[in-house]
This record gives C-alpha cells, sequence and structure tokens, in this order.
C-alpha cells in the first residue's frame, strides 16, 4: 500500500513514551507505532458505530422480518 508522509505535532512526553517503545525495540520506528496506533483506533470507532447502529434496531421488527415468508417455506420442506 502506498505511503503518505504526514506532519503532525504531539505532546512532549508522548514522544518522550514513543522514542521509548522504539528504544525498547517493541516497535521498529515512530512512524511504525503511530500507524498501528491509528489504525487500532480507527478500528474501535467502527466497531462501536456498527454497535450503536445495531443498538437502534427493533429486535421484534428484525424477528418477524427474518422469519416473512418462513412459514409457507416450511410447507414445502421434505419430512425427515
Amino acid at each position: 500500500m502506498a505511503k503518505t508522509k504526514v506532519a503532525v505535532s504531539l505532546d512532549a512526553a508522548l514522544v518522550e513514551q514513543l522514542n521509548a517503545l522504539v528504544r525498547s525495540a517493541q516497535f521498529p520506528s515512530r512512524s511504525h507505532a503511530i500507524e498501528l496506533a491509528l489504525a487500532e483506533k480507527l478500528q474501535r470507532l467502527q466497531r462501536s458505530r456498527l454497535a450503536r447502529e445495531c443498538a437502534k434496531l427493533d429486535t421484534h421488527h428484525e424477528a418477524a422480518f427474518a422469519d416473512e415468508g418462513l412459514r409457507e417455506d416450511v410447507r414445502e420442506w421434505p419430512e425427515y
């Protein structure tokens, strides 16, 4: 995947923590650490958005919708 350079301003204490992680070889570079942290945060936001949208669903309506047409289909199924 193509990479794009982005300049960001960070709190000095965060940069020091980041540098410590790189020095201890937990990350190969500051850039890599920031990229992974951002990707993880964006994934969490997507999951929480999905959860919020799912919470809006009416479970009774969704169950009825899922069963719609099922009664007729069941009559066509072979006897076991």
